[in-house]
């Protein structure tokens, strides 16, 4: 396949390198001194500390000198990825399927509306990735599969296909015919573990030992659960319970939510794809969202970057 990944950051390197190994025709999107650095000493692939590979791949800020492709990861973050869509319209042919691999619910419909409707199809993970210096992507956790599927359900040829070049890339993977449910369950807890641990700028295990920020990080859970209730969407009620007591048994105590390093390091925040998009559908759809709305409230000023000190 051909295969462009706009946005070759944790996630989007991590998946370019693989399927570049596995003999993909791969380019990258990519900006600044992390494309400078994959043009002159390629794509570095490490799991923690340790470099698994160093692939070549085309790389490139000008979607027009790669031209239509067979499938587009789009991996940059959601507050990029309006001008990012615009910019990849020559990557998109007849045939061409667009995966969006991003926090929040609205990713997918943003996407088609300015790339087709006809084009995109859902994608999401719970793995991690960074890129810790130009040219260097990492990964810790090896067992979180990128799950893709129709928007609105069922399977089809072309998602087999991408499902066969994922297990030959060993990019692991899970096709599912029920991706709202899947893309709306996923929100339910990074909606709540984004808010939560920026808010507070300690890892997941701080979360547990004081009951009271259990309280909201379960709080902001339920809210999400009943916007998804409102809509139609058909998850099962006492999820949200469910999936906080999972987290609580099994995540690890230092876990950090990517908008939790975001904020540590001064960058610019995802925050209306996810507490932001809870609050406005809340309006929307007559379900009252207080705690949602305290965890907007509380990172607003830290939505572009950390604020300039008064005084």
């Amino acid at each position: 396949m051909r295969i462009a990944v706009v946005g070759p950051g944790g996630l989007g390197g991590r998946y370019a390198a693989l399927l570049a190994l596995a003999g993909e025709e791969v380019s990258v999107i990519a900006r600044g001194s992390h494309l400078q650095a994959i043009r002159e000493r390629g794509l570095v692939l490490r799991h923690l500390d340790d470099e698994i590979a160093r692939v070549e791949v085309a790389a490139t800020n000008e979607p027009g000198d790669v031209g239509p492709v067979d499938l587009v990861l789009f991996c940059v973050k959601t507050y990029d990825l309006e001008i990012a869509a615009e910019r990849a319209r020559p990557l998109i042919g007849d045939s061409t399927t667009v995966l969006p691999i991003q926090n929040g619910v609205t990713s997918g419909e943003q996407l088609g509306q300015i790339l087709g409707e006809k084009a995109v199809i859902g994608g999401t993970t719970y793995a991690d990735g960074n890129v810790v210096e130009p040219g260097v992507v990492s990964f810790g956790h090896s067992k979180a599969p990128l799950i893709f599927g129709e928007l609105a359900g069922g399977e089809n040829e072309r998602n087999r296909r991408i499902k066969q070049t994922f297990d030959q890339a060993e990019l692991e993977s899970e096709l599912s015919k029920t991706m709202p449910l899947v893309v709306w369950e996923k929100f339910v807890v990074v909606c709540a573990t984004s808010a939560v641990l920026a808010i507070l700028r300690l890892p997941l295990g701080y979360v547990f030992s004081v009951p009271e920020c259990g309280e909201l990080l379960l709080g902001v859970m339920e809210e999400v659960e009943a916007l998804a209730h409102a809509k139609g969407i058909g998850l099962e009620h006492g999820v949200a319970r469910r999936r906080f007591e999972y987290l609580k048994e099994n995540a690890a105590p230092s876990m950090r939510s990517s908008q939790l390093n975001d904020i540590l390091n001064g960058r610019r925040l995802e925050l209306e794809a996810l507490s932001g998009t809870a609050v406005r559908l809340g309006e929307e759809l007559g379900v009252p969202t207080p705690m949602c709305r305290f965890c907007y409230a509380a990172l607003k000023p830290y939505v572009d970057g950390a604020p300039e000190a008064l005084g």
